[in-house]
C-alpha cells in the first residue's frame, strides 16, 4: 500500500492512499529528542495484510529542558532526572503528555474511527506515554505497542481503567540495550501481568534501537490487533 503523507504543525499523518478509507489508527510516540519523523520510514516495512489500513499518527513531542542532558532543550515527553530506578519521575510531564495523547485520540474519535480501533504504540519514551495512557484510558483500546520502553508512575497504576484490563499489549527490548536497560522493562512487564494484563513480550539481540525481526513481529500483531477489532458482520 503507498501512503500518503501530511507534514503538519503537531504531527505527520500517513493516510492509506488516495482512494482508501482509513479503517483504523496508530498513534506513534517517538523518543527522547527525536520527532514524528522518526518512524515514518518504517510504515512500508511493516507490510500489513490486505484490507488493514490504518491512518498512522505520528506526533512531535513538546520542545523542553532535560535535566538528564544538562538542561539541554529538545523534544520530550516528559524531563527525565536519570536513568536509576530511584531517580524522581516527572509526573507533571507525563500527565502532560499523556493529555495530549488524549486529545489525539479524540481527534481520531472525531474523524470516525472507535476507540476500538485505535492502536497506541511508542519507542522508550513514547512507549512509556503509550503505557501510561492506555491503561487510563476510558473506553476499550485495540492495542499497546511498547518498545524498548517501560510503565512510568507505577505507584499509580491503581488509577487504570476498567476498560482496557484485557487490551493487549506488545513490548519488545533489546538484551543489551545500555540507555534502558532490560530489567527495567520485565520490571514493567511482570506488574503488568500480575494485574491481570495481557502482555506478550519479546526481547532480541539488540540495544537501544529497533531491529529487522522486531519489525516483522510488530507487523504480526498490530495486524492482528486491527483484524480482531473488526466489528462484526452480521449475515
Amino acid at each position: 500500500m503507498t501512503y500518503l503523507q501530511q507534514e503538519l504543525d503537531d504531527r505527520v499523518v500517513l493516510e492509506p492512499g488516495a482512494d482508501v478509507v482509513a479503517n483504523a489508527a496508530v498513534i506513534w510516540l517517538h523518543g527522547l529528542g527525536a520527532d514524528g519523523y522518526d518512524f515514518v520510514p518504517i510504515v512500508p516495512e511493516l507490510k500489513l495484510p490486505e484490507g488493514c489500513a490504518p491512518r498512522f499518527v505520528f506526533p512531535h513531542a513538546p520542545v523542553r529542558p532535560v535535566t538528564l542532558n544538562n538542561g539541554m532543550r529538545m523534544r520530550a515527553w516528559y524531563d527525565i532526572v536519570g536513568l536509576s530506578g530511584t531517580a524522581v519521575e516527572d509526573e507533571k510531564g507525563i500527565r502532560q503528555s499523556a493529555a495530549l495523547v488524549e486529545q489525539i485520540i479524540l481527534r481520531e474519535r472525531e474523524a470516525g474511527v472507535a476507540a476500538g480501533r485505535i492502536v497506541l504504540a511508542g519507542f522508550s519514551q513514547g512507549g512509556a506515554i503509550a503505557l501510561h495512557t492506555a491503561l487510563r484510558h476510558p473506553e476499550p483500546l485495540a492495542g499497546v505497542l511498547a518498545l524498548s520502553a517501560y510503565l512510568p508512575l507505577r505507584a499509580t497504576i491503581d488509577e487504570a481503567s476498567s476498560a482496557n484490563r484485557r487490551v493487549p499489549i506488545l513490548m519488545c527490548h533489546g538484551v543489551d540495550d545500555p540507555i534502558l536497560p532490560i530489567e527495567a522493562a520485565e520490571r514493567s512487564r511482570d506488574l503488568l501481568r500480575v494485574r491481570g494484563y495481557a502482555v506478550e513480550w519479546k526481547p532480541y539481540p539488540m540495544q537501544h534501537q529497533v531491529c529487522a525481526e522486531e519489525i516483522a513481529d510488530i507487523s504480526a500483531w498490530l495486524g492482528a490487533v486491527i483484524r480482531a477489532s473488526e466489528p462484526a458482520t452480521s449475515g
